[in-house]
């Protein structure tokens, strides 16, 4: 059992699947920091001043100052501020897989062309012959040339 695990874990889609999660992991939190720490503070600025993190529908009637003194006295709130931020750390991510995917595609696309053929076959007796051959060396038969 021991061995079968082993062989499973040491095949190489299942290596590649769990350094693809950490590495995934890992860039979720740069892209998270990228939206709440350099992208959303000029744009909150621009639109006056707002802290979108903070931005929250308040469901009880009692006034609170942010979303953390809400969660802290437990009462209930839509976070549409924090759903923002996450939505743009969404499409910043979608957008870096679809460039990478599409420059693997553009990758696996340029191929080399074959090379040219460098014989071709005699037509009456079927045998390889060179490729600027105008006699078959085998049957004799005259052919046409390339």
């Amino acid at each position: 059992m021991f061995k079968e695990f082993k062989a499973f874990i040491m095949r190489g889609n299942v290596l590649d699947l769990a350094i693809a999660v950490i590495v995934g992991g890992a860039f979720g939190k740069i892209v998270t920091s990228l939206v709440n720490d350099i992208i959303m503070p000029p744009i909150g600025l621009v639109l006056g001043k707002v802290d979108f993190s903070n931005l929250f529908l308040n469901l009880s009637g009692t006034p609170y100052a942010s979303v953390a003194e809400a969660k802290k006295a437990g009462i209930p709130t839509i976070n549409y501020g924090i759903f923002f931020n996450t939505l743009i750390d969404f499409v910043i991510v979608a957008l870096v897989i679809f460039f990478v995917i599409r420059f693997a595609n553009k990758l696996q696309r340029t191929k080399p062309a074959p090379a040219p053929a460098a014989t071709k076959e005699c037509r009456h007796c079927l045998s390889v012959i060179s490729i600027k051959a105008t006699r078959c060396p085998h049957c004799t038969s005259e052919l046409k040339a390339a």
